[in-house]
């Protein structure tokens, strides 16, 4: 089996929001891909040999430590932590928010200043609101990237 077809997606599964958990649940039978969802929660996960979980301890940075430990170059992450899907793309992995929005390493630098600038502008007081629900447009953009990336493990 060559790296490409043992590639497989990894879910920062804590804030992955339902919605696309059951997108890459369909995928994951339909393609034979392995996923791995990690959080620091239980989760109820359908019957699939294709489906894993690890639980890991709460606090901060945890579950993404363990994704990042364990990931390899060409696999997917599931996130919509700009750190770590910087480190995502920093091993060779590719890196898609739940909202469809894949970060590169073309993209990501300038996700993480914003992301910085954010955090100051918040701990300075300032009500920033947080991000709006998830639309059908999320959803199609996030499906549409998933199938290119599965299509792209075939090739």
């Amino acid at each position: 089996m060559s790296n490409k077809t043992a590639a497989q997606i990894w879910i920062d599964a804590d804030a992955c929001p339902v919605v696309i958990k059951e997108i890459l649940f369909k995928a994951a039978d339909r393609t034979q891909t392995k996923i791995t969802l990690v959080a620091n929660h239980a989760l109820h996960l359908p019957p699939s040999q294709y489906l894993n979980f690890i639980q890991v301890m709460p606090g901060f940075d945890v579950a993404d430590n363990e994704i990042v430990k364990q990931l390899k170059a060409h696999d997917l992450v599931i996130t919509s932590d700009i750190p770590l899907a910087d480190e995502a793309i920093t091993k060779g992995a590719t890196a898609l928010s739940p909202r469809g929005e894949l970060f590169t390493a073309g993209n990501i630098k300038a996700k993480l200043s914003m992301r910085d600038f954010m955090d100051v502008i918040r701990s300075s007081g300032v009500q920033t609101g947080g991000p709006s629900p998830l639309s059908q447009a999320d959803r199609q953009s996030f499906a549409n990237h998933l199938d290119r990336w599965l299509n792209q493990r075939k090739a």
